[in-house]
């Protein structure tokens, strides 16, 4: 299982602090670094400058929403940022939530698999620097991107439930989970993404979970913390599912937490359930509990 870090600089921080948060990871020697797209920085361009001033980690985004972007636009920008980081993009995409599209932006969340399906049919050939020829209901595209340098990238989808899990596992190379405990990701997540991708003669796929992490000796102050640093991922209505499938209260009941040893080993255990990639969310109190749960993680490297 590699193991990977789940950025927080892009939206708390300058493009230099996302920089300098990329290259500690490198150099505390994580596989991957994760972006993820909400409310500050564009992660793919954040992404494009990190690659020019870190050179060997995988690069991640965690997860670009759709709906906001056409597919063929999103495949050229990911190509264009996979020519500045020599091949070394993965792509994370995902629906983003019904208030966010519908109540925020203004736009449409209606059909959201028909949506997916329509656009990593379009996403998929672009993203392997293949012309496209495809007529959807929710996008038609007859085009081809010529980004000179570019190699194809990699795509994963955030799919929860069994519909997402099937279209990452025939149209994309995994999928990436966040609010998704161990049970859930053992009895529901690998089994049906599998299941799928054996079915439609697909490699096996990749699964990425991000989970919060701290290591500390105060857990129940940690809990407290977890429950209001990720409240509002308990409401949201694709995450509620698989908190409801684990039998949690809130996010709080799925972080990890604990001493060095208790953490070490149930972010080990995850890879005997499946999991190819683990994203560490770090979400610490104090500088000694920054330091012990990096120092924690750092033994899974």
């Amino acid at each position: 299982m590699r193991i990977g870090y789940f950025g927080g600089k892009i939206n708390d921080g300058t493009v230099d602090d996302v920089v300098a948060e990329a290259a500690q990871a490198e150099a505390d020697g994580f596989a991957s670094y994760w972006a993820p797209q909400i409310f500050g920085h564009d992660a793919l361009t954040a992404l494009a400058v990190v690659a020019r001033e870190v050179p060997r980690i995988e690069l991640g985004t965690s997860v670009v929403p759709t709906y906001p972007r056409h597919p063929m636009a999103l495949a050229q920008q990911c190509l264009t940022v996979n020519a500045v980081a020599d091949g070394r993009l993965t792509l994370g995409i995902g629906l983003s939530h019904q208030v966010v599209i519908e109540n925020m932006m203004g736009m449409s969340f209606d059909k959201p698999i028909r949506h997916i399906r329509d656009y990593m049919n379009i996403l998929g050939p672009l993203s392997r620097n293949e012309p496209v020829s495809y007529s959807g209901d929710a996008y038609s595209t007859h085009a081809s991107v010529n980004a000179v340098g570019a190699k194809p990238f990699s795509t994963v989808i955030a799919a929860l439930g069994p519909q997402m899990l099937r279209v990452a596992a025939e149209l994309a190379d995994g999928t990436l989970t966040w609010c998704t405990g161990p049970i859930t990701l053992a009895e529901h997540t690998i089994p049906t993404i599998s299941a799928a991708a054996e079915a439609a003669g697909r490699p096996t796929p990749r699964v990425i979970a991000a989970l919060p992490v701290c290591v500390t000796d105060d857990f129940e102050s940690a809990k407290g913390r977890a429950a209001k640093v990720f409240e509002i991922y308990g409401s949201l209505p694709s995450y509620r599912a698989m908190l409801d499938r684990e039998g949690a209260a809130g996010p709080e009941d799925i972080a990890i937490t604990g001493t060095v040893d208790e953490v070490v080993e149930r972010v080990g255990r995850l890879a005997e359930i499946g999991v190819t990639d683990f994203a560490t969310v770090e979400f610490p109190g104090n500088p000694d509990e920054a330091e012990a749960t990096r120092a924690a993680i750092k033994q899974l490297l």
